[in-house]
């Protein structure tokens, strides 16, 4: 019963703090470091396709309301065939801001020229890791740039229309006896969608996993849709107690794609719920 009364407490003040974000965009930066501070090792960021809609400076401004500091970075806000020079402008803008650009993705790469240009990229931008989607005929190569960029590869799993990848164990059976740099980005979310608990495969794959996209969803089915955290079906207490048993030391990053023309309420609340669901476990 205490667990469950400080998990309210921390949920309420999580939320709270974070919903009142939006309408404070003159707060100084100590109010927003105090919301954003947690007891908690598990790091949270946000997966760049939360801001589809919105362009690079928006998307920054919308990070920086929610207190948040990692970032995977979407090639809608830095397109693939961007200039060196873009490409240093964007990620330039980013530090400014105190945004730590940690990988690239998701990337779909179709042909050889696709992996050949992700990697360029990736090393341009300046990350260890790309979120991404390859076809089965280029795994191998993908993982011979893997190897010679020594940059990782987490292919990411995108539920049951995914005719690819639609569960982390479709993942896992194509990289298990690869280079250990061969891994894994784990969609909660979708997982759930194709059927496999989340908490189950973060256990399962543990060896092979190197990033998260949380998420929320209203029904545990095909055609279950995005939602704010701890009003879908996601056992976040499962999730979170399977990320610490595994010692999970990469970053959970939000993916929200309800409301995506207006994003930032349910962002907000979603930062929250996460953070006081991740107190209460403590």
């Amino acid at each position: 019963m205490s667990n469950r009364r400080k998990f309210i407490q921390q949920t309420i003040l999580g939320i709270s703090g974070s919903a009142l974000l939006p309408v404070i965009g003159n707060a100084n930066n100590s109010s927003i470091k105090s919301i954003s501070s947690t007891n908690s090792p598990l790091q949270i960021g946000m997966a760049g396709y939360s801001f589809a809609k919105f362009s690079l400076d928006q998307s920054i401004a919308m990070m920086k309301r929610v207190g948040l500091t990692n970032m995977s970075l979407k090639e809608i806000h830095l397109p693939l065939n961007s200039t060196d020079e873009q490409i240093s402008a964007a990620i330039a803008k980013y530090k400014a801001a105190g945004i730590n650009i940690y990988t690239v993705g998701v990337i779909y790469m179709k042909s050889k020229e696709a992996v050949d240009k992700t990697f360029e990229y990736a090393k341009k931008c300046g990350v260890n890791m790309i979120v991404g989607v390859p076809n089965y005929d280029l795994i191998e190569y993908a993982e011979q740039k893997v190897k010679e960029y020594d940059i990782k590869l987490a292919i990411h799993n995108h539920g049951p229309e995914d005719a690819l990848y639609p569960a982390p164990g479709d993942v896992y059976n194509r990289v298990k006896n690869l280079d250990a740099r061969m891994g894994m980005c784990i969609d909660i979310g979708h997982s759930l969608r194709a059927g496999t608990l989340p908490e189950k495969a973060i256990r399962d794959f543990k060896d092979r996993l190197f990033d998260l996209h949380i998420k929320d969803i209203n029904t545990a089915a095909k055609e279950g849709k995005g939602i704010e955290f701890g009003r879908g079906v996601i056992n976040f207490g499962a999730v979170i107690e399977s990320l610490r048993k595994v010692k999970y030391t990469g970053i959970c990053s939000i993916e929200y794609e309800k409301d995506m023309s207006d994003p930032l309420p349910g962002i907000a609340e979603s930062v929250g719920y996460f953070k006081g669901r991740m107190a209460a476990e403590d």
